[in-house]
């Protein structure tokens, strides 16, 4: 549901407003503290020696700036970057076009790098270990394979779904990196900052409301503040201050922890009609009619995070804490195995 204020992937009016709100180096980079001083050094040394950056793997929930990561990555090496997804290239030769055309140096992201198709992604095994492309000339007896040098680029790879890339792929990234959910204090000054560029007056109370209910995700703290700032504007004085933030955030459904109405919905279902579970995803996601991948990939992230949601083998289960939130006594050990 894309519709969601609180989803962390990208919906229809995020575009316009985050190309602006995106840092563009690492010193205006909040959060994510380790992955970016290793990628401090890892460009540093990189520039050091005029050499191309290894490739990087980017892996974690929606939201959370593996984009903007990117492009970050291309201001401080210097270069441009040529961006795509993996299911828009659709053709060898779409891949091989783009590669053919990089400058030294330059980067290719791939957004959704983990749902390219197998033919596609085995172009990229010679492409990024030696530099070159494995090419068939003709067909049947005569088809030759012709090798054709790339210059040395960096692939920067992102994905919701590390597992479900193949072995020999990930084996090629030199750089590895997950980003996690940002603490409430580094969401708050992606608000502060996001509120200047606005140019939003807001005050330090209603920046943490907004953090505190953002579910560690910069996308979703930046779409609250621009709701938020429209409620503003039309029931008070402009200014967003913790009542009016308050209201703003009641009027959306999205509560104190960062819930809205599928987040309760899914919790509640698992609760009253899997006795809290353990319920598998597929059962669960016929339950609530919504996708498998929506739920592994948007809603459950956040809720395990948060602890109110256990991943176990046997399927999910909801702990004590997602009782406690709507006033229930969660049931004892014994009670679950019946």
């Amino acid at each position: 549901m894309n519709s969601r204020v609180v989803a962390g992937s990208r919906v229809d009016d995020d575009a316009q407003y985050e190309a602006g709100l995106r840092p563009r180096s690492l010193d205006e980079y909040i959060g994510q503290d380790r992955i970016r001083d290793n990628l401090e050094v890892s460009i540093a040394a990189a520039r050091g020696r005029g050499e191309a950056l290894d490739h990087v793997l980017l892996y974690g929930p929606p939201g959370l700036g593996k984009t903007t990561l990117a492009y970050v990555i291309g201001n401080e090496m210097g270069v441009a970057v040529r961006a795509t997804a993996g299911p828009v290239i659709e053709k060898p030769g779409d891949l091989a076009a783009m590669l053919t055309n990089l400058q030294p140096h330059e980067i290719l992201f791939i957004d959704e790098i983990h749902r390219m198709a197998p033919n596609i992604e085995e172009i990229l095994y010679p492409a990024m270990e030696d530099y070159e492309l494995d090419i068939v000339i003709g067909q049947g007896p005569s088809a030759r394979s012709v090798k054709v040098p790339l210059p040395r680029f960096t692939l920067v790879g992102a994905t919701t779904r590390a597992g479900l890339l193949t072995g020999p792929l990930r084996a090629r990234f030199g750089i590895v990196h997950r980003l996690d959910f940002y603490e409430e204090r580094d969401i708050h000054e992606i608000v502060r900052r996001s509120a200047r560029i606005l140019g939003v007056p807001i005050d330090e109370d209603a920046g943490r409301e907004l953090a505190r209910r953002s579910r560690g995700t910069p996308r979703i703290a930046n779409r609250l503040l621009r709701r938020v700032r429209d409620f503003a504007q039309v029931r008070a004085d402009g200014t967003v201050t913790a009542e009016v933030a308050r209201a703003a955030l009641e009027l959306l459904e999205v509560d104190d922890q960062g819930f809205d109405e599928v987040d309760r919905k899914l919790l509640r279902t698992i609760i009253d009609k899997f006795g809290g579970g353990p319920v598998g995803v597929n059962s669960l996601a016929a339950a609530i009619s919504e996708e498998r991948d929506a739920i592994e990939d948007i809603y459950e992230p956040f809720l395990i995070q948060a602890g109110f949601l256990d991943r176990t083998p046997r399927g999910r289960v909801a702990t004590a804490r997602a009782y406690q939130y709507f006033g229930l006594t969660a049931p004892g050990k014994d009670s679950r195995l019946w």
